[in-house]
Order: C-alpha cells, then sequence, then structure tokens
C-alpha cells in the first residue's frame, strides 16, 4: 500500500464530498423557495449528522454516509444488460421473505441515529413499495434518491413527493429517444419525459440517472442532451459505470480512457453548466482511496436484509432482521474486504470486488460462510 494511501483520511473526504453535493444542491434550488428552504433544513441535519460520524470515527468506528437500499426484487421491464437480473436479485416470481416497510422503517431509524445522511432506494424497481416509500418520507433528515425506471408515477407519487421534500426522484434514462427505448423498451422514453415535465409543473427537484457505456459516453455528456433535461427542470445526473455481469456485456464497460473522459466532462459541466448537479459513481476511486464498498463509503441491503458489501457484489454473511446495521458493518464479510486491502486493489474495469468476486467467495467460504445473500 502506497503512504498516499496510508495516510488517506476517508472520514474527511467523504464528509467533504456529502457537503459540495448538497451546497451544489441549495445552489440549485435557490429560484424555488420551498425546494430551497428544505435544502437549508437538510444541510444542518447533514452538518449534524457529518459530526455523529466524525465521533464515532475518532472512537475507531466507521460510520459511512451513504446506504443502498435495494427495497424490491421485482421489476416490470427487462432492460439489456441488467446487472440485477443477470445476478438474479431481480426476477419476474412475486417476492417473497422480502422486509417489511416496518422493518425498513426500522433500518432508516437506526441510519439516522448513525449518522448516514443519504439512502439510495433502488429495485427491481422501488416505486412498485409505495409503503416502504412513505416510511421514507417520516425520516427528515436522510435524502432519499429514489432510482426508478418512472413507469410507476402517477398522481399519488407525485402528491407524496409534494409533501415529502426528502424524497428525490432519479429517472433512469440511457440517451436519447432512440438509445433509451433500445435498452428499457419501446415508449419509455415519451414516459420519462412526461413524468419530467409534470414533475418541472409542480416546482419538484429531480434528478436523472445515467447508465454510462462506451456506446452512449459521447451522448450522454454531450450539451445538447443535457439542455433537455435541465430545461425540464431536472437539477442531478448521476452517472454510473455500465459493470458488466457476463461475457457478453464486456465491450459495454467503459476503461481507462472513457473512464478519464467522463472524469473530464463531469469537471467541465460542473463549470459550464451549474444548474444541475453531477455525480460520478463509482467515480475515480483513486481520489478516494479505493473503492468505497463494504461499508468504507457506502453498504447494500438487498430486499430480503441481507448486508452486502455493493450491488455489484450480492454476498452477505450478515442479515439485519437478526441484528443492527452497526452489527453489520463489523461482519467478518465486510471486516475482511476492509482490513485485507483487497478494495485498494488496482483492477481493469469499474468494480474491483465484481472482478475479484472469485476471492470475495473464497472469503466467504474459508470462513464456513453462505456463498450467497
Amino acid at each position: 500500500m502506497s503512504e498516499d494511501r496510508e495516510s488517506f483520511d476517508l472520514q474527511n473526504y467523504l464528509t467533504r464530498g456529502v457537503e459540495q453535493i448538497v451546497s451544489d444542491a441549495v445552489r440549485t434550488t435557490l429560484k424555488d423557495p420551498r425546494e430551497s428552504l428544505f435544502m437549508a433544513k437538510f444541510a444542518a441535519a447533514s452538518r449534524a449528522a457529518s459530526k455523529r460520524r466524525r465521533k464515532a470515527e475518532d472512537a475507531g468506528e466507521h460510520i459511512p454516509s451513504f446506504l443502498i437500499a435495494s427495497i424490491t426484487s421485482k421489476c416490470n421491464l427487462h432492460c439489456a444488460g441488467c446487472y440485477s437480473r443477470c445476478s438474479q436479485a431481480t426476477t419476474d416470481a412475486e417476492p417473497v421473505s422480502q422486509l417489511t416497510g416496518e422493518e425498513w422503517l426500522k433500518i432508516f431509524d437506526e441510519a439516522d441515529q448513525l449518522g448516514i445522511s443519504f439512502i439510495l432506494l433502488a429495485g427491481g424497481e422501488p416505486m412498485l413499495r409505495r409503503s416502504v416509500i412513505e416510511a421514507a418520507g417520516q425520516k427528515e433528515n436522510i435524502l432519499f434518491p429514489i432510482f426508478t425506471n418512472g413507469t410507476y408515477m402517477d398522481e399519488r407519487y407525485f402528491a407524496l413527493f409534494d409533501r415529502c421534500r426528502n424524497l428525490l426522484p432519479i429517472m433512469s434514462i440511457e440517451g436519447e429517444k432512440e438509445t433509451t427505448d433500445q435498452r428499457r423498451g419501446e415508449g419509455i422514453y415519451d414516459r420519462l419525459i412526461s413524468n419530467m415535465e409534470e414533475l418541472c409543473r409542480r416546482g419538484r427537484i429531480f434528478g436523472a440517472s445515467v447508465t454510462v457505456t462506451t456506446q452512449n459516453i459521447g451522448e450522454v455528456t454531450s450539451d445538447s442532451f443535457l439542455k433537455k433535461l435541465s430545461d425540464r427542470g431536472c437539477k442531478a445526473v448521476i452517472y454510473v459505470e455500465f459493470v458488466p455481469v457476463s461475457e457478453d456485456g464486456a465491450q459495454l464497460a467503459p476503461g481507462d480512457a472513457e473512464r478519464e473522459f467522463l472524469k473530464d466532462e463531469i469537471a467541465r459541466l460542473r463549470s459550464d453548466r451549474p444548474e444541475m448537479v453531477y455525480v460520478s459513481f463509482p467515480g475515480d476511486e483513486k481520489s478516494s482511496g479505493g473503492c468505497v464498498a463494504a461499508g468504507r463509503g457506502f453498504f447494500h441491503i438487498n430486499s430480503h436484509g441481507g448486508a452486502e458489501p455493493c450491488p455489484f457484489s450480492p454476498y452477505s454473511d450478515v442479515n439485519v432482521k437478526n441484528t443492527s446495521l452497526r452489527e453489520a458493518l463489523r461482519s467478518p464479510l465486510f471486516t475482511a474486504l476492509r482490513d485485507g486491502g483487497l478494495l485498494l486493489d488496482d483492477h481493469a474495469g469499474g468494480c474491483v470486488l465484481y472482478e475479484k468476486r472469485e476471492l470475495v467467495e473464497r472469503i466467504l467460504a474459508e470462513g464456513s460462510l453462505p456463498r450467497k445473500s
């Protein structure tokens, strides 16, 4: 491990990152009094959460800023190359033994107490779990980006988003109409645009999630595409690098050249188009001291309660039905991944844990732990 990595203060880095995201969000909502007031209140709550995480860090306990919660294993779409379907985390079968709305609320309560500021709601299609999203709306100290395909947006959801400003719809779009419909299905692009226009009409903040591939990277960073989002009121664009989960999709994964291009483009966009917030995932891991999964910067809870390093590494040795978030962060798997240096290893693609999944499986096997969550 290099000297730079040994001296790297992850907690400070993530705290600065959270503060920057919140600051950018406040700036983008200045023209909307209701949104601006909410973001100002959330900024204060986020600062308090950062202090709780810092206090825990000083006591020898690391609490991440982010949690990813996949609240259902069901989805109505079959998007090309979907990692969740390829790993069988999402299926067409009716979900069984999923966490209830009450169990998710308990998780949200503990996350608030620990100082977790952001919980990303995913799936499957998270808007199939209306009761869970309603429970999230009660936790005003936490911002809940909801990563949705947009097909279940209805009047009840629009009204819920009006009441609960901590619920932030993030609609998945792949670029222009042809590119989006090719991956997500015919008519999806038009539905997304309609949702954006309705949210804009209501004065609601929302964002877009873009899966970046070698095929669409130029299109989704172009001024013409981003202007269309901005003109419809979009305030955040989250770029998620495509991670192949089969050999068929390997050619779509961004390489070093594409990742450097994306990094430079995001820097340009933050300067040239400051009306929107731009976030890259996993982003430049070199600047964050390595992969931030397994509790370094975030971790993942699947729809059945299994605590996993990240959605691209669906392995677990603990279930939050039977323990607390705090204990899940101390699980043997998470501890081995963090302390063993695997998260700091160099790798070719966008996800070190997926690329080294055989080693992750071996860590589980050697500890006589279940191989899949």
